[in-house]
């Protein structure tokens, strides 16, 4: 097998690790915990969400943590971004890059969004032309590719007719969501086969969650289908809010010692990302999923 040289780590845990959580992680705790992901090595951290804080009260701080964290060069600083409410505190807090979200199942895009998938496209078409007009570059997120917990299976033309209008809207890559860890490996190549007919690998991106242990198996899968970005939340936090049974995503830490194992650079340092993953476990006050987290701390006892 011809692995890649290199892949891209995309760090989501200071918006898609907390937002579910119910304690409160104060803003200096996140702002400190996202200085230690800058000098991670990491290129690309998720720091914050502006949706409404009344829906994601754990995110309610989204603009004192933006302003506050010490931006490393090198680094991109993104945030999701639901609508033009939100972009506007986007902008204000100097986001690199916006994120904007939808899924694949018109249940779940309900329940998550309060709109079908038809009403969506015209909302999401506004921010993502005036986060490019605002000099944003836009990631767009499709959630429920693998499953549904409404709708079970989703067909695979719901994810393309997303896919097809978010690049078409002006998207620079589309992160594919297993929002409740369903998928398996064949699962995730037959996905992949299809789109990466209409798409090219470099404007694809995969979002494992780890509820079954499948992730790093299903990350696999699609490492030998040329993806090279991945979505990870270090210590494995995470969790969808509207998705009953999401529990937590890969571990970044756990993803990249097998990358390092597989010689596949990622320009991660192992040590500096556990040192965080245990800050923000001891700010939650609970162990977390990270297989490596638990033998860090047991090394270090």
């Amino acid at each position: 097998m011809r692995w890649p040289k290199s892949v891209i780590i995309k760090e989501v845990g200071p918006r898609d690790g907390l937002q579910n959580e119910n304690e409160f992680i104060s803003t200096d705790d996140k702002i400190a915990w996202i200085n230690q992901l800058s000098n991670s090595g990491l290129q690309y951290i998720e720091v914050t969400s502006f949706v409404n804080p009344k829906w994601v009260p754990a995110l309610a701080d989204a603009v004192e943590v933006a302003k506050g964290i010490e931006r490393v060069k090198g680094v991109t600083y993104a945030a999701l971004v639901p609508n033009q409410r939100g972009l506007e505190r986007a902008i204000e807090a100097d986001i690199n890059e916006t994120s904007v979200f939808m899924s694949a199942s018109e249940k779940h895009n309900l329940s998550n969004i309060n709109k079908s998938l038809a009403e969506t496209f015209p909302i999401l078409r506004a921010v993502i032309v005036d986060s490019l007009t605002a000099g944003k570059s836009v990631r767009g997120y499709v959630s429920t590719v693998f499953g549904c917990p409404y709708e079970g299976k989703v067909p695979i033309d719901n994810v393309i007719r997303v896919a097809e209008n978010l690049f078409e809207m002006g998207i620079n890559e589309l992160s594919l969501g297993d929002t409740i860890g369903v998928a398996n490996p064949a699962q995730v190549q037959e996905v992949l086969e299809v789109l990466l007919k209409r798409f090219s690998a470099d404007k694809l991106a995969v979002h494992f969650h780890d509820t079954r242990g499948t992730a790093l198996a299903n990350i696999l899968a699609a490492l030998e289908l040329g993806i090279t970005t991945f979505d990870g939340s270090v210590g494995g936090l995470g969790g969808c809010p509207y998705a009953p049974g999401a529990s937590g995503n890969v571990a970044t830490d756990d993803l990249i010692y097998m990358l390092d194992g597989m010689g596949i650079e990622s320009g991660v340092n192992l040590e500096n990302l556990l040192a965080a993953a245990e800050f923000i476990q001891d700010k939650m006050d609970r162990p977390l999923p990270s297989h490596n987290l638990q033998v860090y701390k047991k090394s270090r006892r």
